[in-house]
């Protein structure tokens, strides 16, 4: 399995960003879910504003989130998996400007949004708990860590 990893940071955040454990947590994730061949996947690192328009004109909800995934699978040699947008705003309100909590946040938002690209929901208790459980066992953390906290 080949992840190709296409970050952007529109953030005023830079040092939060770690591509090679992203890149490392993406391969691992996708192996576990039988991703083959070669896969890409674009990960946009925004502001509130920005994630609120994007919240707002794709799930008709006027207010910023913590991330949102599009999905973009179509023909082609390399299995595109769409994108995950990642507002820098809400994780640093959330971890109060810790950088390394930071980290550990964006890598449980970005585990979050790749299952969601990978067909996993959460719309009643079972999917929650079922991805909450995939979340635990990516990240190495426990279950009731694994979940965001605005779900």
């Amino acid at each position: 399995m080949n992840l190709r990893l296409d970050i952007r940071n529109e953030s005023r955040r830079r040092s939060v960003v770690r591509r090679d454990s992203l890149q490392r947590l993406g391969e691992r994730i996708c192996a576990g879910e039988a991703v083959e061949g070669e896969a890409e996947l674009s990960v946009l690192y925004c502001t509130d504003s920005a994630i609120r328009e994007l919240n707002r004109d794709y799930r008709d909800k006027n207010e910023p989130t913590d991330v949102l995934s599009f999905e973009q699978d179509g023909p082609g040699v390399v299995r595109v998996l769409g994108d995950i947008v990642i507002s820098m705003d809400t994780v640093d309100r959330r971890c109060g400007g810790d950088t390394n909590a930071m980290r550990a946040e964006v890598r449980l938002l970005f585990c979050h949004g790749l299952l969601h690209l990978l067909g996993y929901d959460h719309h009643n208790r079972a999917e929650r708990e079922r991805m909450a459980a995939k979340q635990a066992a990516y990240l190495g953390i426990p279950a009731e860590a694994a979940w965001p906290v605005e779900a």
